[in-house]
C-alpha cells in the first residue's frame, strides 16, 4: 500500500466515524474564534471553553479587550496556562485590530500571522474554520498521526502540512483536519494505540507489529 492509497483508506475511515463534525472551540464570532485559539496554545479546548463561556457574552470585540487591558484580561484568563503571554498578545492584537483594519480580523495568512502571538498554525484554523477558506491546520496531535498512518517521513509540521495538502483533495482539508483530531483522541491516542491497534492503523499498515516511535514536531 503507497502513501496515496493509504490517504484514500484513511479517508475512506474517517468520513464513516464522522460523517458530520463540530468546531471543539466555542465562539461567538470571527475575532472570538482568534482569541479561543491563541488560547488553546499548551491547553485544552475544553479548558478554553470553560474559561471563554464567561467571557464572550460580554466581551466580543476588539474594542472590549482595549478597555479591558492587559491586568484585567489577565484576570479573566488566570485559569489558562501562559495567561499573561495570551493576556499581553490578546491586547496588543486587539489594538492593531482596532487601528490598521477598523475592528475587523484580516482574511490573509500573511496578516494574519503579523499579528502579535498568531502563528501558521493559528491563522490557517481562522482562515479555515472562521472564513471557510481551504486550510490543513497541523498541531502536534495531526503530526503524530500524519507520521502513524505512513502519510509524512514527519521531520516537522511544515513538511507534514505540505504532504497532506498532496496526499487529500482540497474540498476535504477543512473537515479532515478535525476529523484527524478527533480520531487521535478517541482512537489513536499517543500512548494507547502505538500504532499497533485503532482501525487506521491496522488497515494500513496489517503487518505491522511492533510500536512506531514517531518524531516530535
Amino acid at each position: 500500500m503507497n502513501e496515496f492509497q493509504r490517504a484514500r483508506s484513511v479517508l475512506k475511515i474517517l468520513n464513516k466515524t464522522y460523517p458530520k463534525i463540530n468546531v471543539p472551540l466555542k465562539s461567538r464570532n470571527v475575532f472570538t474564534l482568534l482569541i479561543s485559539v491563541l488560547l488553546s496554545a499548551q491547553c485544552t479546548d475544553l479548558n478554553v471553553n470553560n474559561v471563554t463561556k464567561n467571557i464572550y457574552p460580554k466581551y466580543y470585540k476588539p474594542i472590549h479587550f482595549k478597555k479591558l487591558g492587559r491586568k484585567r484580561i489577565e484576570k479573566l484568563i488566570k485559569k489558562i496556562g501562559i495567561f499573561r503571554i495570551k493576556a499581553k498578545s490578546i491586547y496588543n492584537l486587539s489594538k492593531i485590530l482596532i487601528e490598521k483594519y477598523q475592528g475587523k480580523v484580516p482574511k490573509t495568512f500573511e496578516e494574519l500571522e503579523k499579528l502579535p502571538g498568531v502563528g501558521h498554525k493559528t491563522a490557517s484554523v481562522v482562515m479555515s474554520q472562521g472564513f471557510g477558506y481551504p486550510a490543513f491546520p497541523i498541531d502536534t496531535h495531526i503530526h503524530r498521526l500524519a507520521q502513524r498512518w505512513g502519510l509524512t517521513d514527519g521531520k516537522n509540521v511544515v513538511q507534514t502540512e505540505k504532504d497532506l495538502k498532496r496526499l487529500f483533495p482540497k474540498r476535504n482539508w477543512n473537515k479532515l483536519h478535525l476529523q484527524i483530531i478527533y480520531y487521535g483522541r478517541e482512537f489513536c491516542k499517543a500512548r494507547d494505540c502505538y500504532g499497533i491497534t485503532c482501525k487506521i492503523c491496522t488497515t494500513c499498515y496489517p503487518k505491522r507489529k511492533k510500536p512506531v516511535k514517531t518524531k516530535k514536531a
